[in-house]
């Protein structure tokens, strides 16, 4: 081994803690930013060593794809408003997991061909396995996201799409990709190349049916699964071209999503099988009004009413959604709280896994608009603590506070875990309408009597909060 060749390895596993540290920022809130950071660095100190190696000849290309990717990045991501984040995650798994596949083609047409022109190495079996299924879950991942994106986005139907037999023709397609797999490590050489690429097809097709029958209120559990995905092709690619940090770096990031997986499914109520195999879910509400339920009001208020209700408060928990994200009203939510605090309101913010659309979505809101962390309380941090609540102002969120998936068993979120927002003193809704959220599930909470809905566009009316606040609360 060459001195480049040692200091490589040892920029690889500077490379690695580093990861690992991010990971383990990234678990609270207060050293996110820290965490991310050590990954970015991690990231450059990985790609300048590879970039190092003497595999690589010419730098044209290379030097090229970098300035496009980074401009094409730049340009998205600069203009993209958070409410879209969901959906930019998506597109990007999208590519990476198209990028992995292209590399195992690549890979496979060089081993299978005669040896590698510049490592000597010739096709093995564990190569040939780790190339099937790097192209495999690459292609898988690939269409997976971009149903997701299109979902998340509205040009494909967010409600689920099954018929008859769905999941045995997706589990038949799955285990024809194995034995295809296992045929091409037995054979090896002897083995046709159309086998290979029929395993990426059927992983092109499987993202696409795997996905399809899954409704759009579930996208966040099927973006975190898909990181998953690509995290396992990635580890697999490492396997395939000898790469200890790809091996590393991908298992990471297959673990960490699988595991974030599993927890996002617990908080829905999902079986992890049927986040897997699809057919779960519901799609976006058509718009049918919780008025039309006959012998059911609601108690309407105005900016004023709620205004007064927040005044007399002692403590306040706000629970955001979605429709904080849709309104942009993240910063006008942390002027209302600092206008509370300033006449001696405890102000807190209660956080579910799987409010929005992507995990951690609420989180990046609020962080983006400067609240505390210490201020951001899980769903098993907080729920005892509504009862002891004057106030609750509940941003667009739904599903999470709605009482009935607690008591009716014949609602399609029954068994999800929610807030106890009805235990408290008041509870202030902010919302664009009456119609049902994205799940399409009517929620109780609006007919309770302590519930108050003030409907219109969230950003307005908190601004409207926050100058009767200034004006003495009334």
């Amino acid at each position: 081994m060459t001195v480049r060749d040692q200091l490589i390895n040892l920029a690889y596993l500077v490379a690695s803690i580093l990861f690992i540290l991010c990971l383990r920022g990234l678990s609270s809130p207060e050293k996110g930013k820290r965490g991310i950071f050590l990954g970015e660095l991690g990231m450059l100190i990985a790609v300048v060593a590879t970039l190092a190696k003497k595999e690589i000849v010419s730098f044209e290309w290379i030097a090229g794809g970098l300035l496009l990717g980074s401009l094409i990045g730049t340009a998205i991501s600069a203009r993209l408003p958070m409410t879209k984040m969901p959906e930019r995650i998506a597109f990007s798994h999208a590519f990476g997991g198209l990028a992995t596949a292209l590399v195992g083609f690549g890979e496979f047409h060089k081993l299978s061909t005669g040896t590698h022109a510049v490592t000597g190495e010739e096709l093995d079996r564990l190569t040939m396995g780790a190339l099937g299924f790097e192209v495999f879950l690459g292609s898988l991942t690939f269409t997976g996201s971009i149903m997701a994106f299109g979902k998340l986005q509205g040009f494909i139907t967010g409600a689920p799409v099954t018929w008859k037999g769905q999941n045995m023709m997706n589990i038949g397609a799955f285990g024809g990709a194995i034995v295809l797999l296992v045929a091409q490590v037995v054979m090896l050489r002897d083995a046709p190349a159309w086998m290979f690429f029929v395993t990426g097809g059927i992983g092109l097709a499987l993202g696409v049916l795997a996905v399809l029958p899954i409704g759009g209120a579930d996208m966040p559990v099927v973006i975190s699964l898909l990181n998953s995905y690509a995290g396992l092709a990635a580890c697999a690619t490492g396997f395939a071209l000898k790469s200890n940090i790809l091996i590393i770096s991908g298992a990471l990031d297959g673990s960490s999503g699988f595991i974030l997986s599993m927890v996002m499914s617990k908080a829905m109520n999902r079986s992890f099988t049927n986040v897997i195999f699809g057919a779960f879910g519901t799609g976006e509400s058509t718009g049918t009004a919780a008025t039309a339920a006959p012998g059911k009001s609601y108690n309407e208020a105005t900016v004023e009413d709620a205004a007064a209700v927040l005044a007399a408060a002692q403590t306040v928990i706000v629970v955001p959604g979605y429709g904080m994200a849709v309104s942009q009203a993240q910063h006008a939510v942390r002027d209302l709280a600092a206008a509370l605090e300033k006449k001696g309101v405890e102000v807190r913010y209660a956080i579910h896994p799987v409010a929005g659309r992507m995990p951690g979505h609420m989180n990046v809101l609020l962080a983006e608009a400067n609240v505390p962390y210490d201020a951001l309380f899980d769903l098993d941090m907080i729920n005892d603590d509504f009862a002891r609540t004057d106030a609750v102002l509940v941003v667009g969120a739904n599903d999470v506070v709605n009482p009935g998936a607690k008591t009716d068993k014949t609602s399609a979120i029954y068994g999800m875990p929610v807030f106890n927002v009805e235990q408290s003193r008041s509870v202030i809704v902010l919302k664009r309408s009456m119609n049902t959220g994205f799940s399409g599930v009517e929620n109780e909470l609006f007919f309770y009597p302590n519930t108050m809905m003030v409907l219109g566009d969230a950003k307005k009316t908190i601004l409207g909060l926050v100058s009767a606040m200034k004006d003495g609360g009334h």
